[in-house]
C-alpha cells in the first residue's frame, strides 16, 4: 500500500504543479534548483537511509513520500515554506488511503524540515532532514551566467557527493569532493554548518552518528 501511495504522489498533477511553480519562484529569487530533480533525490535518499538501517517498509515509504513533497510550500512563499508545505500536503494526502496517523507523520516531517524553525521529531522527519540537507552539488546551480553568489559557488564547487549509511558502524557519512578554486572550506561551513548540525541531530534520532568527509578528510 505505501509504495503505491508514493507512486501516486510522484505522478500527482497538483504535487508536480506545486513543485514546478515553487522552483520557478525560487529561481527568480536566485536560489539553487528545487525541482523534481531535487525532491526525487531527497525521496530516494530518505528511503535508502531507512532501508539501510532496516526500518519498516511503512517508515521507508512515508519518508520517501515526505521527501518528494517537502518543498511544495515554496509555491506560496519561501518564508515558512516548510509549514505551508505541511498544510498543502495534508489536503493532498487526504485523497489517499493513508491512515490519519500516517498522513500526519508525513505532514509533520515536511513541516519540520527547515533548519530555521524545524528539527527531527521522529524517524521519518530525521531521514527527510538528512536527505535534504546533504543535497549539495554542482548541478543544483541553475544558471552559471547569472549572479554567482556564495550559495552558488559552494554548490558549484561540489563535484562529487555520496551519502553512505554504515549499519554496522551506525554512522551516516556525507562524502564530498570540493574544488577549492570555487570555495574554501571556511565558506562551505559558513553556509552549511547549521544544516550539518541539524543532520547530526537527526542522525541521533536514528541512533547513528553523522559525519562529513571532504576531499578524503573527516571534518565533522
Amino acid at each position: 500500500m505505501y509504495e503505491k501511495i508514493y507512486e501516486e504522489i510522484k505522478h500527482h498533477p497538483e504535487v508536480l504543479g506545486l513543485i514546478k511553480k515553487g522552483n520557478e519562484n525560487l529561481r527568480v529569487l536566485g536560489y539553487t534548483d528545487h525541482s523534481v530533480a531535487h525532491t526525487g533525490l531527497v525521496a530516494h535518499r530518505a528511503g535508502e537511509i531507512l532501508s539501510s538501517l532496516r526500518y519498516s517498509r511503512r517508515e521507508i515509504y512515508l519518508a520517501k513520500t515526505a521527501g518528494f513533497m517537502h518543498d511544495i510550500g515554496n509555491c506560496i512563499n519561501r518564508k515558512c515554506h516548510a509549514e505551508y508545505g505541511g498544510l498543502l500536503a495534508n489536503d493532498i494526502l487526504k485523497e489517499t488511503s493513508l491512515s490519519v496517523e500516517d498522513r500526519l507523520t508525513v505532514v509533520s516531517a515536511i513541516s519540520h524540515h527547515d533548519e530555521t524553525t524545524g528539527g527531527a521529531k521522529d524517524i521519518v522527519s530525521a531521514a527527510l532532514i538528512i536527505a535534504d540537507k546533504t543535497d549539495v552539488r554542482r548541478s543544483r546551480v541553475c544558471d552559471e551566467e547569472e549572479a554567482f553568489d556564495i550559495h552558488d559557488r559552494v554548490n558549484y564547487a561540489v563535484t562529487e557527493n555520496r551519502l553512505v549509511t554504515d549499519v554496522d558502524q551506525k554512522e551516516i557519512t556525507l562524502h564530498l569532493t570540493i574544488d577549492e578554486n570555487f570555495c574554501t572550506m571556511y565558506e562551505y561551513f559558513d553556509i552549511f554548518l547549521q544544516r550539518m548540525l541539524m543532520s547530526r541531530s537527526a542522525a541521533e534520532m536514528l541512533s547513528t552518528k553523522f559525519s562529513l568527509n571532504v576531499n578524503g578528510n573527516k571534518v565533522l
